[in-house]
């Protein structure tokens, strides 16, 4: 009788804990869903990088030449002479670099495949295996480690072999090799990715390559660079064109052939500035909605509403390209969610009605909108090391609504983040992996962007660039973004203050969730 009852009373010692631990993981849940955290329980939180920024392995395991590999090695082209040929050697480096995501407790990665990795001629040769293998193997690990992969087809890269047989981007020819891409990477690792984007940033890459020539193949005309061949006025148009209608090529294949089976959702990642007009005259308002046309929303009103914005077509009529009847009806694929890559933000002056001078955003081309940081003496934030980056949190709330408002709540991602510091020979290790101002600059964008979601704006996840200090396009390795220290000559990976940072916000945020 007495075993009876000393059973039955720690029957109920037990319930009783079992009591107390769920009404102490209700009330944690409740206060972090009501008064902390506004994201959801499937928010996605991670960090960016892509494949030529990172993976190194330079044509090893068959890779071919790509773009990049090209305009790197010729000289000053880079800041500081270098190039892509190691980078970060993530390629052979990733499975350590999954253990520091698993530290800071990501749920998910952001990177980009190597086209001529798997391609290393285009259509025009066969699919390199060795390829495929390794981002089998990488997406395997992630998913291994519980980290969701989030993939762009391309990142800025593209087979040189395009270039040199046709000019990529500036014929239609491209848009056949880029579907015949995207269909091989759905079918080889569409089972395991849910999420997919065609490309990143096309609006930067059409204004890089094509106008300013900062970027390969070096096209520009003489006013707006120093290149050996381009136009200025027309190439940007043109290989923007082709690139909407290769981002409709690639989601008619997933949406025709692989969406309904393997369950993913795909998009697009544009570059975003939050633009404040300069006055508050109405010509100055006006010329910010021309700023954005000619920016963004050059790319995203086709992709969504199957036209160019209005601001677009009026200012250059016909050597704005038209989308045949045929290509109005691949635009309908349209996008499941829009990815945002916001760091920025910049007045803007109209230049249609009042004089300007010659500079960014200025020409018929641009809007007549000229571009610049600074009003009567003072920026618009708190400049950095960066003559292009000023800390103005309050943008990041801002392009997420508008966004929200003119594409109808379309889910989104704000698909990259960060802070850049310049590099200079006096700058100690202490100081470099004491990155304060990182922390300030994403705890204010992050804080920035709760407001929005608190105000009903669909966003699904935050990626911070980037998990490591890697190659800064034009900049090498002179300019660090990392949440991680890189010491280029050994490799050495450090975590810095901004890594611990990141994962106790992940972690607050998250609390909620570890009592299920």
């Amino acid at each position: 009788m007495e075993f009876w009852l000393m059973m039955c009373n720690a029957f109920l010692l037990l319930t009783v804990f079992v009591s107390v631990l769920t009404v102490s993981c209700t009330s944690v849940s409740l206060e972090e869903n009501s008064d902390s955290s506004p994201f959801s329980s499937s928010f996605l939180f991670g960090t960016a990088s892509s494949s030529y920024q990172y993976e190194g392995a330079y044509m090893s395991d068959g890779k071919g030449l790509n773009n990049w590999d090209n305009f790197t090695h010729k000289p000053g082209n880079i800041l500081d002479g270098s190039n892509g040929d190691v980078a970060t050697d993530h390629y052979h480096r990733y499975l350590e670099d999954m253990d520091l995501m698993v530290d800071i407790g990501v749920n998910s990665y952001r990177f980009s495949i190597s086209w001529s990795r798997i391609l290393p001629n285009g259509r025009f040769g066969n699919v390199n295996q060795a390829g495929i293998n390794h981002y089998n193997m990488f997406i395997d690990g992630l998913l291994h480690k519980g980290i969701q992969p989030f993939v762009s087809l391309t990142h800025f890269d593209i087979p040189q072999e395009l270039e040199d047989k046709y000019g990529s981007w500036l014929s239609p020819e491209v848009q056949v090799d880029f579907k015949y891409f995207a269909d091989i990477c759905f079918r080889s690792f569409g089972n395991r990715v849910k999420h997919w984007t065609t490309f990143n940033e096309p609006n930067v890459a059409a204004i890089r390559s094509y106008r300013t020539g900062i970027f390969p193949p070096a096209h520009c005309s003489s006013s707006f660079g120093n290149c050996s061949n381009g136009d200025s006025e027309r190439e940007p148009f043109i290989a923007a064109h082709n690139m909407i209608l290769s981002h409709a090529a690639a989601v008619d294949v997933y949406r025709t052939k692989y969406q309904k089976e393997q369950g993913g959702r795909i998009g697009i990642v544009i570059n975003t500035l939050w633009y404040e007009p300069i006055s508050n005259s109405m010509e100055d308002k006006l010329a910010v909605e021309r700023a954005r046309a000619f920016y963004m929303n050059w790319f995203l009103d086709p992709i969504i509403f199957g036209k160019y914005p209005s601001e677009m077509r009026e200012i250059l009529g016909d050597d704005l390209p038209s989308f045949s009847s045929n290509e109005l009806q691949k635009l309908k694929s349209g996008l499941d969610f829009i990815g945002i890559n916001h760091y920025n933000s910049f007045y803007i002056k109209d230049c249609m009605f009042s004089s300007c001078k010659q500079g960014p955003g200025a020409s018929k081309t641009e809007g007549f909108a000229f571009r610049t940081a600074v009003r009567d003496g003072h920026f618009i934030g708190e400049p950095t090391s960066l003559d292009w980056l000023y800390v103005y949190p309050k943008g990041m709330e801002q392009i997420v609504m508008y966004i929200k408002e003119r594409y109808n709540n379309t889910p989104m991602f704000i698909t990259e983040n960060g802070y850049g510091e310049k590099e200079s020979h006096n700058t100690t290790m202490e100081v470099l992996l004491n990155d304060a101002k990182r922390v300030e600059y994403m705890n204010s964008y992050l804080e920035s962007l709760t407001i929005a979601v608190r105000k009903g704006a669909d966003v699904r996840g935050y990626f911070a660039w980037s998990l490591l200090d890697n190659f800064e396009w034009m900049d090498g390795y002179t300019v660090r973004f990392g949440l991680y220290h890189v010491e280029f000559s050994t490799l050495k990976r450090t975590q810095k203050l901004s890594a611990t940072w990141y994962r106790d916000y992940i972690s607050n945020h998250r609390a909620h969730r570890s009592c299920i």
